[in-house]
This record gives structure tokens, C-alpha cells and sequence, in this order.
């Protein structure tokens, strides 16, 4: 890979700067990196233009030539339609890198991963485990999928900014999967959580009670603890992550789940009305 794209390059592409990528990005600026921006709606990206990120007016502006652009965008058809066009795919050429940090489906991402091999760059699977607040804070981990040499390329960009890079080999649907499954994970402890606290509360059992039980010995790790003590804490704020878009992972999951012929039982969040999915 040339200078651009290899791995002292100090200079990045970044597209969809939602909650999650204003926290990267900002954070990138902090650690003396230059950083093209764009966003479908400019006004957000306004802040990071003021912290020191170079506004982009198309997507295509964004990517540096042959270098590193990350996207971060809301569903796989928003990340399709980037790419419809092929100029990124051009934009990109022979070296370039394409960080994908979206929660999309491993079919989506085979499929774009694909279009890369045949028309320009070389894609690379990089979802992020962790909410808005964790990602500003640097607390966050990457899921990281692809060839050697991208991982290699990316990883100390990827590294100063997060808790753990967690590398999942070259299929590029790798690390989508993990995502999906965490995300499918962490429903399950939050629906989980809301009808044991339910049960005992009707129960007679002062919840909190239950809650320092369990934590002590039984769930004794931050997840539980922490999405515990908010559910008990009835205090209700702007959320950090949209219902819409655990809708959407959760019916990812769902279909991800189908296309492999993994069985889900009614009533979780793999489940269908008809019960157990079953084998095609």
C-alpha cells in the first residue's frame, strides 16, 4: 500500500456522523489526525468543522485518494446507496480501504466486500461495540474482520482511540456476525432484567434486593450491573441508542439466523410466530 493508505497515514475519510462517529471522529482530531467529514444532514457535522475536521460536500470528498474512509451509517440499505454510483468504489482505486463500522447484515457485507475486489478498495469489516458515551471515553471495542494487510493497516488508528481491538480473521462477514449476536445478547439481558425485577416486585421481593443478590456472585459483570441499575433507577433520559435501530439489528439478527438455519425458540428475540425456525 502507498504512504496514504499504509499505516503512519494521518489523514482519514469518515461518512454518517451520527452519536457514534461524532465521538470518533472528535476523538481521531484529538489524537492530531485530519479528518474529511461528511454527513447527509451538514448541520452535524458543524461542531467537529469547529474542532478542526474538514467539511466534505459529497461522499466521494471524503475519501482520501487510495487512503482510509470509515462509514458509519444507520442500516445496510443507507450504506448500499453510497456505493451505488461506484464513485467511491473509483475514489478508493487499487490501495485504498473502506472501514465499514455499521451494524449491517454479514450478506450485505459479502456482497459489498465483493464489489470491492472487482471495482476499487479493499473492505473492511469494523463494527463497534459500545454506547455514545463509552465511544467518547474510549471505552469502546472493535469488532475487526478482513484481509491481513487492511487489519495491519488500520489497527493503530483503531487502537488509540478504543478499550480493545478484537480481530476475527479475513472472512469480512466475520465481524458482522459478532456484532449482531452481541446486540442480540444485550436485548436479552434487557428484556431479561425488566421481567425478573416484574417477577419478584409481584412477588413481594423488593427488587433492589434481588438485584444486589444476583450482581454479587450469580452476574457479577458490568453489563448486568449497569443496565440493572438504570432499569431500577426509574429515571428516564434521551436515549442513547434509538428503539428503531434495535429493531432493525434485532430483525437482522432474526434473518441472519433463518439464512444459517439456526434454531430460535418463541418468545426471544430470534423467534418467529410460527416457533422454531425451521431448516430449508
Amino acid at each position: 500500500m502507498n504512504d496514504l493508505a499504509g499505516p503512519q497515514s494521518r489523514s482519514l475519510g469518515f461518512i454518517g456522523i451520527g452519536q457514534m462517529g461524532a465521538a470518533m471522529v472528535a476523538n481521531w482530531l484529538a489524537e492530531g489526525y485530519t479528518v474529511r467529514v461528511y454527513n447527509r444532514t451538514a448541520a452535524k457535522a458543524e461542531p467537529l468543522v469547529k474542532l478542526g475536521a474538514i467539511r466534505a460536500e459529497t461522499p466521494a470528498d471524503a475519501v482520501p485518494p487510495s487512503g482510509v474512509v470509515m462509514t458509519c451509517v444507520s442500516d445496510d440499505a443507507a450504506l448500499q446507496s453510497l456505493f451505488a454510483d461506484g464513485t467511491l468504489f473509483r475514489r478508493l482505486g487499487r490501495e485504498g480501504l473502506h472501514v465499514s463500522m455499521s451494524t449491517i447484515s454479514p450478506k450485505t457485507a459479502a456482497e459489498l466486500a465483493a464489489r470491492h475486489r472487482e471495482q476499487g478498495g479493499t473492505y473492511l469489516a469494523c463494527p463497534v461495540m459500545g454506547r455514545p458515551d463509552t465511544v467518547a471515553a474510549k471505552r469502546q471495542t472493535f469488532y475487526v474482520s478482513g484481509p491481513n494487510s487492511a487489519r495491519d493497516t488500520v489497527r493503530p488508528i483503531l487502537a488509540c482511540i478504543s478499550r480493545k481491538v478484537l480481530e476475527l480473521g479475513e472472512a469480512p462477514e466475520a465481524a458482522h456476525v459478532a456484532k449482531l449476536a452481541s446486540n442480540f445478547l444485550l436485548a436479552t439481558v434487557v428484556e431479561s432484567l425488566g421481567e425478573a425485577f416484574a417477577f419478584v416486585e409481584k412477588s413481594g421481593l423488593p427488587p433492589q434486593v434481588f438485584f444486589e443478590t444476583i450482581t454479587d456472585f450469580f452476574f457479577d459483570c458490568f453489563i448486568y450491573q449497569g443496565y440493572g441499575r438504570h432499569l431500577l433507577s426509574g429515571e428516564h433520559r434521551e436515549p442513547l441508542f434509538r428503539l428503531a435501530l434495535g429493531a432493525k439489528d434485532m430483525s437482522l439478527v432474526a434473518q441472519t439466523a433463518a439464512a444459517s438455519q439456526s434454531p430460535a425458540r418463541r418468545g426471544t428475540a430470534l423467534g418467529s410466530k410460527s416457533g422454531r425456525l425451521r431448516d430449508r
